[in-house]
């Protein structure tokens, strides 16, 4: 009885793995074995930075609001513990934005922060 490859399966799953690695350079686009640990690489390194990109948006964030803060008398942390005493629930992309683009809202919002401060102050004292 003759051999049976399942050539036409395992054609697809090469050609899989070949068309996922386009754009590659040299033999790691054009030979199954190279283009295999590169793309599993690729898959790898995509998947641990998706978590990365999220991590750096925040730092961008926490960045700009306290500069925007910092440029008002306080410090991030402060602001943060004026939000969360006065009830604003607004998350960081959203502040960073009016920090940068809206220096009116920001202001409103910062007067917010502020008087939840006090309103702490006062209550604890």
């Amino acid at each position: 009885m003759p051999r049976a490859t399942n050539a036409p399966a395992s054609r697809k799953r090469r050609k899989r793995i070949l068309n996922r690695a386009k754009g590659f350079r040299g033999s790691r686009s054009k030979l199954f074995r190279y283009a295999k640990d590169a793309v599993y690489k690729a898959e790898t390194w995509a998947y641990r930075d998706r978590k990365n990109r999220k991590r750096n948006f925040r730092r961008l964030w926490v960045q700009r609001i306290n500069a925007a803060v910092r440029a008002r008398g306080l410090t991030y942390s402060r602001f943060v513990e004026g939000l969360h005493s006065a009830g604003v629930e607004l998350d960081r992309k959203v502040l960073a934005d009016l920090a940068v683009n809206n220096a009116a809202g920001f202001d409103a919002v910062f007067a917010q922060a502020k008087a939840g401060l006090e309103n702490k102050a006062q209550a604890s004292a």
